[in-house]
C-alpha cells in the first residue's frame, strides 16, 4: 500500500508530505482546490508522461517521492531488476519511487534511489496501484477501451498479445505472397543479375583472409634476394666469420669465469652475459632455419602476381575493396537464395496457410476464454447495477463475430446495457445517459478492482454524475473495498466522504505575490463534520447541515 507521498513544487503545491494508512481514504475540497493534482503527482511516480508545465511557476524543478509497502511479487520484481534496497526496511519491506521534472521538461526517475527508466516505473506501478480516472465513463464509449478493460479484467492481456502477434505473422506472409506475384518480373531480373555476379565470384572463389596472406607472400617473393643476402650476412656476423660475435662473447665469458673464481664480485656481470650468449645462439639457430627455406622462385612469384591481379580486377569490377570479396561472395549467395525463396509461390502459399492456422488456433483459445469471462463479468456488473439504482437493468459483454477475424481476435467486444427489465440490451454508446454511464463505469471499476491483486486502488472523481441514494451506495461499495485493501478516493459527494476511514481536505489560498498554493489537511472528527457540512450545504454552513453531517458520519 501507499505509505508516504512527498511533493515539492508541483503545479500549485509548494511542499506537501502526507502519511497514509490502510482502509478507505477520501480527499475533498472546493472545485479547483487541487484534489486531482495529488493523483497526477502520484501518477508521475508511476511512470506517467510529464512536461515542463507541472513545475510550479518560479521554481527550477518538481520533485515527487512515493513510498509503498512491497508485496512478495514486488520484491521478486525488484530483485530481477537489481533495484532492491541493500538493507530491508524496518517496517517490513518498502519500495521508494521518485520522479524529478526540470523546468525545461527534462525528467528523471528513480527506484529505491537507483536511476530507472519510465518503462520500469510503469511496470512496477502496475503492481502497486490501480487508478480509475474521472473520465473512465467517457472511455467506455470507445470499442477499443471496452476490449482493453474486458481483457485486462479477465486476465487475458497476454493471450490477446499472442493473438495479435500471430495475426501480424499471417498478414506478413500474405504480403510476401502478394509482393512475389506483383513483382515477379522485377525479381527475375534481380535474380539474373545476382546469378551472374555469383558465377564470377564462384569462378575466382576468394577465401577469407586470402588477400592479406597472398599480399604478404608477394612482398616476400619480390624481395627474396635481399632477404637471402641479409640473413646470410647476419649469420656470418653472429657465428661464422673469423671475428663472429658469438665466438668473441664466449671468449669473454670464459675469461670472466676464471676471474670470478678470484673475485666473486664479478659474478653479477657474468650472470648478465651468460643469458646473452644463449639468446645469440637461439637467434643464429632461427636465422639458419629461416635461410634454409628461402629460395628464388620466379614461377611462384608469377602465380602470386596473377592471383593478386585477378582479385584486384574483380574487386574493381564490383567496386569493392579486395579484402571484402569473401564476405560479398557469401552475401550474394544469401541474397540469391532469398530471391529464389521469394519466387517460390508454392512455398509462400504454404507459409500463408501455416500462419493462418496458427492464428486461428490462438484466436479460438482466446475466444473460449473470453466467452467464459464474459458471462462472469456480465453477471457481476448486472448485480452492481441493482445496487446503483438501476433496478431491473442488465449488463452484457457481447462477443460480436468478425468475418475473417482481426488483430484482436475473432470477435469484437461490445458492452451492452438494458436500463429496465424486459428491454433487450443495446450497445452502451447508444442507449446510456451520462448518469447511467457513470454508474455502470463505477460498477465495472468495483468489480474489476475486487478481482485485481493490486494493493492500492485510486478513484479520481468516478462518482461524477451520481447523487442522492446512489451516492450512499457508492460510498458503501468503496468502504467495502477498503476492508481488503487501501482505497483512495477524490470525491465531491458528502455521502461518499462520510464513509471514509480517513479524510483529507484540499484547499487553495492566495500568496503575497498574487499566486495560488494548494494545501492538504488531515481532518479530525470536529473538522470533518465541518467539511461534510460544507459539502452538503455549500459556502453557508448552518446548524441543520452540521446536524445532518454529524448523522452521516455517525451512520
Amino acid at each position: 500500500m501507499l505509505r508516504h507521498l512527498s511533493i515539492r513544487d508541483f503545479v500549485i503545491v509548494a511542499a506537501l508530505d502526507l502519511e497514509f494508512d490502510r482502509g478507505f481514504t477520501v480527499f475533498s475540497g472546493e472545485t479547483g482546490a487541487g484534489k486531482s493534482i495529488l493523483i497526477d503527482a502520484l501518477a508521475l511516480t508511476l511512470g506517467a508522461r510529464a512536461d515542463a508545465d507541472v513545475v510550479r511557476t518560479g521554481t527550477s524543478r518538481a520533485d515527487i517521492t512515493a513510498e509503498f509497502s512491497a508485496t512478495a511479487e514486488v520484491e521478486r520484481w525488484l530483485e530481477e531488476q537489481a533495484l532492491a534496497r541493500p538493507e530491508p526496511d524496518a517496517a517490513g519491506g518498502a519500495v521508494m519511487l521518485r520522479r524529478v521534472v526540470d523546468a525545461n521538461g527534462r525528467s528523471r526517475a528513480f527506484i529505491n534511489g537507483t536511476p530507472a527508466t519510465l518503462a520500469q516505473l510503469r511496470e512496477l506501478g502496475e503492481r502497486l496501484v490501480d487508478i480509475h480516472g474521472q473520465h473512465a465513463h467517457q472511455l467506455l464509449m470507445r470499442p477499443d477501451a471496452q476490449r482493453t478493460l474486458f481483457d485486462t479484467h479477465a486476465g487475458l492481456t497476454a493471450s490477446a498479445a499472442t493473438v495479435a502477434s500471430a495475426h501480424r505473422s499471417w498478414r506478413d506472409a500474405q504480403h510476401a505472397l502478394e509482393l512475389a506475384r506483383t513483382r515477379d518480373r522485377e525479381l527475375q531480373l534481380e535474380r539474373e543479375r545476382l546469378a551472374w555476379q555469383l558465377a564470377e565470384l564462384d569462378k575466382l572463389s576468394p577465401q577469407a583472409g586470402e588477400w592479406e596472406e597472398i599480399s604478404a607472400e608477394h612482398r616476400r617473393l619480390t624481395h627474396s634476394v635481399n632477404l637471402i643476402e641479409g640473413v646470410r650476412g647476419a649469420v656470418d656476423a653472429l657465428s661464422e666469420a673469423d671475428n663472429a660475435m658469438l665466438g668473441q662473447l664466449g671468449s669473454i665469458i670464459s675469461k670472466l669465469r676464471d676471474l670470478a673464481d678470484i673475485d666473486p664480485a664479478l659474478g653479477d656481470t657474468l650472470a648478465s652475459l651468460e643469458p646473452a650468449e644463449i639468446q645469440l645462439r637461439e637467434a643464429v639457430y632461427s636465422l639458419t632455419h629461416y635461410a634454409q627455406k628461402l629460395e628464388l622462385d620466379p614461377d611462384r612469384l608469377a602465380q602470386v602476381e596473377a592471383r593478386l591481379d585477378a582479385l584486384h580486377s574483380l574487386a574493381r569490377k564490383f567496386r569493392l575493396q579486395p579484402e571484402t570479396l569473401p564476405a560479398e561472395h557469401e552475401a550474394r549467395r544469401a541474397q540469391l537464395a532469398a530471391l529464389d525463396a521469394a519466387a517460390d509461390l508454392d512455398t509462400l502459399t504454404a507459409a500463408v496457410a501455416t500462419a493462418h492456422e496458427a492464428y486461428l488456433r490462438e484466436a479460438k483459445q482466446l475466444s473460449k476464454a473470453r466467452a467464459k469471462a464474459a458471462k462472469a463479468l456480465s453477471a457481476a456488473v448486472t448485480a452492481g447495477m441493482q445496487e446503483l439504482s438501476m433496478a431491473g437493468g442488465s449488463f452484457e459483454v457481447a462477443l460480436v463475430p468478425l468475418a475473417e477475424g482481426g488483430a484482436h481476435g475473432l470477435e469484437q467486444i461490445e458492452f451492452r446495457v438494458a436500463g429496465h427489465a424486459g428491454v433487450p440490451p443495446r450497445p452502451l454508446a447508444k442507449v446510456a445517459s451520462g448518469g447511467e454511464l457513470a454508474r455502470i463505469s463505477l460498477a465495472l471499476a468495483v468489480v474489476a478492482s475486487a478481482a485485481s491483486p493490486t494493493p492500492t486502488l485510486i478513484f479520481d472523481e468516478v462518482d461524477t454524475g451520481i447523487g442522492g441514494g446512489v451516492a450512499e451506495v457508492v460510498g458503501r461499495l468503496l468502504h467495502q473495498l477498503g476492508r481488503d485493501r487501501q482505497v483512495l478516493c477524490v470525491t465531491h459527494l458528502p455521502q461518499v466522504a462520510a464513509r471514509g476511514d480517513h479524510h483529507f481536505q484540499v484547499a487553495k489560498a492566495g500568496t503575497a505575490d498574487g499566486g495560488t498554493l494548494s494545501t492538504v489537511t488531515q481532518l479530525d472528527r470536529t473538522s470533518r463534520i465541518e467539511e461534510v457540512a460544507r459539502m452538503l450545504g455549500g459556502l453557508e454552513i448552518t446548524a441543520t447541515t452540521r446536524r445532518h453531517a454529524k448523522e452521516m458520519l455517525a451512520a
